[in-house]
């Protein structure tokens, strides 16, 4: 007779539970593609055995597959390849913003099956929450295996990702947003900052994966950094690490909004580069037009927020000395437009002697927040 422990786990609406062997060799699977039983055996340090007995666990619990047979070249002997099972449960993704909600579904392997974006009417806690349910109530009609899902917004989250200390946009200040969520979908629910939740995708799923150490730095309506070391997402003692918008760019520069003078966020943030237009009244699409026009105080803009950008990236080089750097957001065009004042930041930042960064700029949609929320809701699964 089954356990109620096993009769649960049989609910598709249930992640399983997995030990530490399990969940390893899952990961590995969903990070780096179909791997041989040898391969993710010598990825664990762990014995054929015992990995046959992990791999029988996740075929059984529907979570991985046997594909196609790999011919050895060392052996001459054929091996099957595990990969992701297809359907292999799903996950809920949600990004906030301060007027819009953007939402996903996705497969195990973050593949985005549906998506839904609706303004935000209100910033109200139990209003935005009513609206969460309702999406998801949405998705749910349609999938009867969400197991997990993850929310993200800007703003500072405690370090275990359970409170929002504060979220300028949405005007919130100490919201259990992930117990919220949980109580009120029925799914185990994790909330995370927007820049992390990107950089944890990128490193499983993206430009990142297969790195242990990433920098992931978006330009746009702000500056955000993400961190990986050692395969560990970087979150700092209190939930906070990342803070380098305000990193000194220029003595004599403007002041920000929070008393800083000639820092970053006076030059690359695109209401910055709208400001030190003058005498135009745009908004920053219209000063990416100008630009491209060839308009002088629009290429001057651009070109002061490119050295700026390039001054930011080779901090963060000399600081981390990641295996990449992948930029993003949606004020890529900085990058387009001021190219060679961002490499010429570098180069001056950049310690001697320091090997070549490897560069990934990544195309940017709001889509992607979404999808990231998913993959916090997939690694929380299995607890990373």
């Amino acid at each position: 007779m089954k356990s109620p422990k096993d009769m649960a786990e049989e609910s598709p609406r249930v992640w399983p539970h997995l030990n530490h062997a399990e969940r390893g060799a899952l990961r590995e699977v969903l990070i780096h593609g179909p791997l041989p039983r040898a391969e993710i055996a010598r990825r664990l340090g762990v014995s054929r055995a015992s990995l046959t007995r992990v791999t029988r666990t996740l075929l059984e619990h529907g979570l991985i597959s046997e594909g196609a047979i790999e011919q050895r070249a060392w052996t001459g002997r054929p091996s099957e390849l595990f990969e992701i099972a297809p359907g292999a449960r799903h996950f809920f993704g949600v990004k906030l913003t301060g007027d819009a909600i953007y939402a996903t579904i996705t497969d195990l392997r973050a593949h985005q099956i549906a998506t839904i974006e609706e303004p935000l009417a209100s910033r109200g806690t139990t209003e935005v929450l009513e609206r969460i349910a309702r999406i998801f109530d949405t998705f749910a009609s349609r999938f009867d295996d969400i197991v997990a899902g993850g929310v993200c917004l800007a703003g500072d989250l405690t370090q275990n990702r359970k409170i929002v200390v504060e979220s300028p946009f949405l005007g919130w200040e100490n919201v259990p947003l992930a117990r919220l969520l949980t109580e009120k979908l029925g799914i185990p629910m994790a909330a995370e900052n927007d820049v992390r939740a990107l950089t944890a995708a990128e490193h499983w799923f993206g430009a990142g994966a297969g790195c242990s150490s990433l920098a992931l730095i978006t330009v746009g309506t702000g500056i955000g950094f993400g961190f990986v070391i050692d395969d560990q997402l970087v979150t700092g003692a209190h939930g906070r690490a990342g803070r380098l918008d305000h990193l000194k760019i220029d003595n004599a520069g403007p002041v920000c909004a929070e008393g800083h003078r000639g820092c970053a966020s006076v030059y690359l943030t695109s209401a910055s580069i709208v400001r030190a237009i003058h005498g135009v009244d745009t908004d920053y699409a219209g000063a990416v037009a100008l630009a491209r026009s060839g308009h002088s105080g629009a290429l001057r803009a651009f070109r002061d927020a490119g050295t700026a950008l390039g001054v930011v990236i080779g901090t963060v080089a000399n600081g981390l000395d990641p295996q990449k750097v992948i930029l993003t957001g949606d004020g890529l065009a900085v990058w387009e437009l001021a190219q060679d004042h961002v490499n010429a930041g570098i180069a001056e930042t950049l310690s001697a002697g320091a090997d070549p960064l490897n560069m990934d700029v990544q195309p940017f949609e709001f889509s992607e927040w979404a999808r990231a929320a998913a993959v916090v809701g997939i690694r929380t699964a299995l607890r990373f």
